[in-house]
């Protein structure tokens, strides 16, 4: 197994400065909005800067060789010089020097559009993804036009603060800002970077095709790829699949990818996965996703024949174990997926929902649930859990990890994370690494220490156990409580254990009363 590099970036100096610089010319603009304005710029800024670094190298190049002046111009311009390089072509109305020029103009707006359209037009990947709303009459000139000053005061090229990761890393603090801003809806297009940075840990996509089908902006993505450059691999090992119904999101993710050069096939436009698939015919090694919680407007009641269905028809008024069994339909046979979902998935009983649970758990294809603390999504504090699932725990294989058949791993990490704000928490890089050696340590693979219970945190349960506990999925329930005494433990510490047990003693609660009500429905029949 390749070694666990573990890279810390540090913080860059002016992300918070920028956020709130730009945030202040917002005006009476609504946060998605801005969003597009903030970012469509930050985009067009990184284009140009990397075109113009390339330029100067290129001309560097030609005059080396003789050629200067009025002989160089027309391959200083010569688009192949650029595009083989991995260098978007920059048109003269799009670069930068343009834009700039034009910030005090009352125009700005319209030359902005005219800029992202001219850059669409000769960039088939980017077309009907960039933003082209500047010269909207919601968009005030002046305030657009401070903002031009302000991104013109940053670089993007490779000498400055490390070129195109700076560009990801500001992009990445802006999606977790507009987030912030944007409260539940921010759902719908970001994930927050530790629960993402714990998938990836956790499943090690080392090689092969990753997907996630709602995708969002990409972070899944992002930290797939980033995690096979610090583990010594190249981020061609990896094939990026994905699909997004939102459209402004999916722009979002193509924008995002772009300036990270991760190539991704997120399908020719947005489309809903349940209904209008994308890569039908896709059966991934490694599947990264956190859907939308509880949906229950997904139209479900047009697909109740659906093939996908293979562990139950999922009910109309709930997409969650749609969702699973979804992805279970693009696994490869040895495929393994890390979904994020609510807590309910983990123990409901209404309509059928606990029959699909217990399918699944009976065809051996959940291998880990992890239960994580509240408050680490913006704008929301419910708790969520994570599942693994996987479609191969034979032994063996080209991972040489141990017999899992027939187990489940579960982890209790609801007292782990620390609070970064003052309704926001999370997980640190040590959090991630305590999750993911334990679960690694489980599988059985090589270099991994050995693994044991671990009272309140991980318990490696049987199948047998599961049903006894009629398949319901709470973490807390195996794992146990920690071995502290009450007057050893902190209080603060107790009251997160008694809310967890509480909570654990309510699903179960109302397990029971389905399993009454459904008794009771048999007699009165």
């Amino acid at each position: 197994m390749p070694p666990r590099a573990r890279k810390t970036a540090e913080p860059l100096g002016f992300e918070e400065t920028l956020w709130k610089a730009a945030d202040t010319l917002r005006g009476s603009m609504d946060a998605a909005s801005y969003k597009h304005v903030v970012l469509g710029l930050i985009f067009l800024k990184y284009i140009s800067d990397a075109f113009a670094e390339r330029r100067a190298a290129l001309a560097v190049e030609l005059e080396a060789d003789g050629i200067t002046g009025e002989d160089a111009f027309p391959l200083l311009e010569s688009r192949d010089e650029y595009t083989s390089q991995g260098v978007f072509w920059v048109p003269e109305a799009s670069r930068w020097d343009a834009v700039r020029d034009a910030a005090k103009q009352p125009d700005v707006g319209r030359r902005i559009d005219v800029a992202m359209e001219a850059l669409e037009a000769d960039n088939a990947s980017l077309r009907g993804v960039l933003p082209k709303e500047y010269a909207a009459a919601t968009v005030d000139a002046r305030r657009l036009g401070q903002l031009v000053d302000l991104v013109s005061g940053i670089g993007f090229g490779a000498d400055e603060h490390g070129g195109k990761d700076v560009l990801g890393r500001v992009y990445e603090y802006f999606l977790g800002k507009f987030a912030s801003a944007e409260g539940r809806k921010s759902g719908e297009f970001y994930t927050p970077r530790s629960i993402v940075r714990l998938l990836v840990e956790m499943l090690e996509p080392y090689t092969g095709r990753v997907y996630d089908p709602c995708c969002g902006s990409g972070g899944m993505f992002v930290q797939a790829e980033r995690f096979v450059e610090q583990h010594g691999g190249q981020r061609t090992d990896l094939s990026v699949y994905g699909q997004e119904s939102a459209s402004t999101t999916w722009k979002l993710a193509k924008m995002n990818l772009a300036i990270r050069g991760i190539e991704a096939d997120l399908g020719p436009r947005w489309a809903d996965s349940f209904h209008e698939e994308l890569h039908p015919d896709l059966k991934a090694d490694f599947i990264l996703a956190n859907p939308p919680f509880n949906v229950s407007d997904w139209g479900g009641a047009s697909l109740r024949d659906d093939a996908r269905w293979q562990y139950g028809t999922p009910p109309a008024g709930n997409a969650n174990f749609a969702w699973l069994q979804h992805m279970v339909s693009h696994l490869s046979p040895r495929g393994a997926a890390g979904v994020v979902l609510s807590n309910g998935s983990l123990s409901t009983q209404q309509s059928g929902e606990g029959d699909i649970r217990r399918r699944l758990v009976e065809a051996d294809l959940v291998e880990c649930i992890v239960a994580l603390p509240g408050q680490l999504f913006y704008g929301t504090g419910i708790p969520v859990s994570l599942w693994f699932l996987n479609r191969d725990k034979t032994p063996g294989g080209s991972r040489r990890w141990r017999d899992r058949r027939g187990e489940i791993l579960f982890l209790d990490a609801r007292s782990l994370g620390q609070m970064v704000s003052r309704t926001h928490k999370d997980l640190s890089e040590n959090d991630t690494a305590r999750m993911a050696e334990v679960f690694h340590a489980w599988r059985g693979e090589p270099g991994a220490h050995t693994y044991a219970d671990q009272p309140g945190f991980a318990y490696a349960a049987h199948l047998n156990e599961v049903a006894e506990h009629n398949y319901v999925l709470t973490s807390g329930r195996y794992v146990g409580a920690e071995a502290a005494s009450p007057e050893e433990e902190p209080l603060a510490e107790r009251l997160k254990r008694l809310t967890g047990e509480l909570a654990d003693a309510f699903a179960e609660s109302s397990s029971a009363q389905d399993r009454v009500q459904r008794a009771l429905a048999t007699i009165d029949a």
